[in-house]
C-alpha cells in the first residue's frame, strides 16, 4: 500500500493512504453506508444485479457479511443508531425494489419493514434518530420519503416538495437535506428535514443538476458537481441555519462522482464527463478547496463511505467494472 502525505491541518494531516483490499466483486452503481467500526459497500451491477456486501473495519481489513436479501443497483445507503441501511434499487426482474436491509454493529443483517413505495435512483440521508430515503422513480418520478428510527420502525413524513430522481442526500446540524435531481429536467430544489421530520425548503441550489454528490464537513452540507445538460463544477454549501453559499468550484466539472467525509474534510472523488476521471477535491471546515492525490484509477458511478480515520471510494466503472477501493486518511 502507498501512503502519500498531502497537507497539514492543525496537528493532523489528510493523506492518500493507498488502495485497500479490493472489493470481492467489481461493480458500479453500488451504495455506501457506515455503522460502528465498519464502512459498507452494498449491491451494484456488472452484467447482472448483485447482492454482495463488502465491509471494511478501522484497520481497512475487508470482510463479506451476509449478502443483501435482494440483488439490486441504483440503491441508496443511510445510517441511524446502530444500523447501516440499504434501501430500494432496481431488481434483476426489471422491477423497482422496496426492500430495506439493515446491518448492525456486528454486521448481522435484518430486513425491516419495506419502503412504502419501491423505487430506484433514490437518495439517503440521516438526521437525529432517523435515516431517510427520499425521492426516486419507477415509471414516474416520486416525492415519497420514508424514515427509519433507531428501532428500525418506519414512518412516512411529509413528501418532498418536488417529485424527482437522481437526487442526493447530505446532513448538517439538525437537518437532513435532499438536493437536486431530475424531473425530466434538472432540478435546483433542496428539501430539509429536521430532527422532528418537519420539512422546509431552503434556498435552492445555485444551479439545477442531477447526478451530483453530497458530503458533510463541520458546519456544512455540500452538494458538488452534476449534470445540467452540460457538466457542472458547482459546489453549494448549506450551514446549520440552512444558509447557502457557493465555495470555490470543483477543480474539474463532472457527474457520477461520489462524496465521503473524514475528519476536517469533505471529499468528492471520481466521476465522468466524456471520459472517466480520477480527480479528488477536498473541502475543509472553512470551505477552502484543495486537490489531494488522485484516485488510483479513473472511474465514475463509484460509492463513498467512511470508517475511523478513513474516507473510502469503492467500485465504479472506468471502462470496465472496478473492484478498487481508494483510502484517504486523516490522522
Amino acid at each position: 500500500m502507498l501512503r502519500m502525505v498531502f497537507f497539514l491541518k492543525g496537528s493532523k494531516e489528510l493523506s492518500y493512504y493507498g488502495t485497500a483490499k479490493a472489493l470481492s466483486v467489481g461493480r458500479y452503481y453500488l451504495a455506501g453506508a457506515s455503522v460502528g467500526d465498519y464502512a459498507l459497500f452494498g449491491g451494484g451491477r456488472t452484467s447482472s444485479y448483485l447482492n454482495v456486501v463488502d465491509a471494511y473495519d478501522t484497520s481497512l481489513t475487508r470482510s463479506t457479511p451476509t449478502a443483501l436479501s435482494v440483488g439490486r443497483y441504483y440503491l441508496a445507503g443511510a445510517s441511524v443508531g446502530d444500523y447501516a441501511l440499504f434501501g430500494g434499487g432496481h431488481r434483476s426482474t426489471g422491477s423497482s425494489s422496496d426492500v430495506v436491509d439493515a446491518y448492525d454493529t456486528s454486521l448481522t443483517r435484518s430486513t425491516p419493514t419495506a419502503l412504502s413505495v419501491g423505487r430506484y435512483y433514490l437518495a439517503g440521508a440521516s438526521v437525529g434518530d432517523y435515516a431517510l430515503f427520499g425521492g426516486g422513480r419507477t415509471s414516474s418520478y416520486l416525492d415519497v420519503v420514508d424514515a427509519y428510527d433507531t428501532s428500525l420502525t418506519r414512518s412516512t413524513p411529509t413528501a418532498l416538495s418536488v417529485e424527482r430522481s437522481t437526487l442526493v442526500g447530505a446532513s448538517v446540524g439538525d437537518y437532513a437535506l435532499f438536493g437536486g435531481g431530475s424531473t425530466g429536467s434538472s432540478s435546483d430544489v433542496v428539501d430539509a428535514y429536521d430532527t422532528s421530520l418537519t420539512r422546509s425548503t431552503p434556498t435552492a441550489l445555485s444551479a439545477g443538476r442531477y447526478g451530483l454528490a453530497g458530503a458533510s464537513v463541520g458546519d456544512y452540507a455540500l452538494f458538488g458537481g452534476g449534470n445540467t445538460g452540460s457538466v457542472s463544477d458547482v459546489v453549494d454549501a448549506y450551514n446549520t441555519s440552512l444558509t447557502r453559499s457557493t465555495p470555490t468550484a470543483l477543480s474539474a466539472g463532472r457527474y457520477g462522482l461520489a462524496g465521503a467525509s473524514v475528519g476536517d474534510y469533505a471529499l468528492f472523488g471520481g466521476g465522468r464527463t466524456s471520459s472517466y476521471l480520477d480527480v479528488v477535491d477536498a473541502y475543509d471546515t472553512s470551505l477552502t478547496r484543495s486537490t489531494p492525490t488522485a484516485l488510483s484509477s479513473a472511474r465514475g458511478y463509484l460509492a463513498g463511505a467512511s470508517v475511523g480515520d478513513y474516507a473510502l471510494f469503492g467500485g465504479g466503472n472506468g471502462g470496465s467494472y472496478s473492484d478498487v477501493v481508494d483510502a484517504y486518511e486523516f490522522s
